[in-house]
């Protein structure tokens, strides 16, 4: 049978069968040297039929070809453990998505929860000295970080990753500690941010940042401190590279200390 005829009795077409060749499943008995033409007997039907439903029923091409030669029984038992198996990973989604509504009403829950946190912080802090914010655009930033908050919901809603710092996880303290990254500005001694903020705010566009800071015990409010930063640069800075990481520890020897690192060129982000 040519290979036109050889598919019109097994219901599918020629493609299909030059397919099953290629992947040494279904061979033609013949293959003329001179034209290239396909031949197939019609006993290779059966063959057909074999492949075809171990295939939809989600076989791999090497499971198949060990069953090419297996007879009925044998076959039998191989969807027995397929079905098997499909119904262990239906059982598993089944579970996923009895949990999934769970998992996303905690995780809004507990950006909701920071969220407060963070603005009970920021509305108990007084930011004119140190950053010299009018109350006008201390509001400003306080609703950034609302906004902030939202888009973070979003992303939980889309199920995105998120990241999250562990309790027990403690934030970079050190220049050491930022492999890849090098000093391009550092101030040290200083009283209020706001002595020496226009020295370093203009940041390079595309490339990753990270302020490290070490306070004194009289600027305990990071949370508040580190928020109003950030949200400085990221609105003077509109359109640039928006990769800024904030670090903030207690100093050593109560003074105000200060470096920014910048990613080093060449450097995968």
């Amino acid at each position: 049978m040519t290979i036109k005829e050889f598919a019109c009795l097994c219901g599918c077409n020629p493609q299909t069968l030059r397919y099953y060749d290629r992947m040494d499943l279904l061979k033609p008995v013949k293959v003329d040297e001179w034209t290239g033409y396909r031949y197939y007997e019609e006993k290779q039907a059966l063959d057909f039929v074999k492949i075809k439903n171990l295939q939809t029923a989600g076989f791999t091409i090497e499971e198949i070809r060990e069953y090419l030669d297996a007879d009925d029984e044998t076959i039998a038992e191989a969807f027995g453990t397929k079905i098997q198996e499909l119904e262990d990973k239906l059982q598993k989604i089944k579970e996923i998505r009895r949990s999934y509504q769970h998992e996303m009403t905690q995780m809004k829950e507990r950006i909701e929860e920071l969220r407060a946190e963070i603005k009970s912080r920021m509305e108990e802090y007084d930011p004119r000295d140190e950053f010299g914010l009018s109350k006008e655009d201390y509001q400003k930033t306080v609703d950034s970080v609302d906004s902030f908050f939202d888009y973070m919901i979003e992303r939980a809603a889309k199920d995105e990753h998120l990241d999250w710092m562990d309790e027990e996880s403690k934030a970079p303290s050190a220049v050491q500690d930022y492999p890849g990254f090098e000093v391009v500005y550092e101030k040290h001694g200083w009283s209020n941010v706001r002595d020496f903020y226009e020295e370093f705010a203009e940041l390079e566009n595309g490339r990753a940042y990270a302020l490290l800071f070490k306070l004194s015990s009289k600027k305990s409010n990071h949370t508040a401190f580190a928020n109003i930063i950030l949200s400085m640069l990221m609105a003077q800075n509109e359109g640039k590279s928006r990769q800024i990481r904030c670090a903030m520890d207690f100093s050593e020897d109560g003074q105000n200390h200060f470096w920014l690192l910048g990613r080093k060129m060449g450097e995968d982000c």
